[in-house]
């Protein structure tokens, strides 16, 4: 989505990686971002937790956020029957993703160095001094 939205990536730093969370900054043709992704229900923020959702997924432009959890149940499922439909994109416009998830999954880990880590990455104990 984000390479959709805001261009291809210039640098990808991943700072944090464990068999839980993973954590970087991305630099995009159009947007600078940090990124959180966890497992942890743990790191969910407390309205997800008091009205019992197991997800929470959100985005801030420029200060707004555009908490966008709902909706995603069967998207999976939607992407394939479009693909069958012969409606789905193809290899080319999946590509820059592939990549990108292929390079943050084989990236060395810097660990906190500078202003570009996402502010959740303070929950996590190594990090908590930051």
């Amino acid at each position: 989505m984000l390479i959709w939205i805001f261009g291809r990536p210039q640098t990808s730093k991943v700072y944090h990686s464990d068999d839980k969370k993973v954590s970087g900054f991305l630099q995009l043709e159009k947007a600078d971002v940090r990124w959180f992704l966890s497992l942890d229900k743990q790191d969910l923020p407390q309205q997800a937790v008091q009205q019992g959702n197991s997800t929470f997924r959100s985005i801030q432009v420029d200060g707004d956020e555009l908490e966008f959890s709902g909706g995603f149940t069967d998207l999976h499922t939607r992407v394939y029957e479009h693909i069958l439909e012969g409606k789905g994109f193809g290899i080319t416009d999946a590509q820059p993703s592939i990549q990108l998830a292929y390079d943050i999954r084989y990236a060395k880990t810097l660990g906190v160095t500078n202003h570009e880590y996402h502010p959740l990455l303070k929950k996590i104990d190594k990090f908590n001094n930051i």
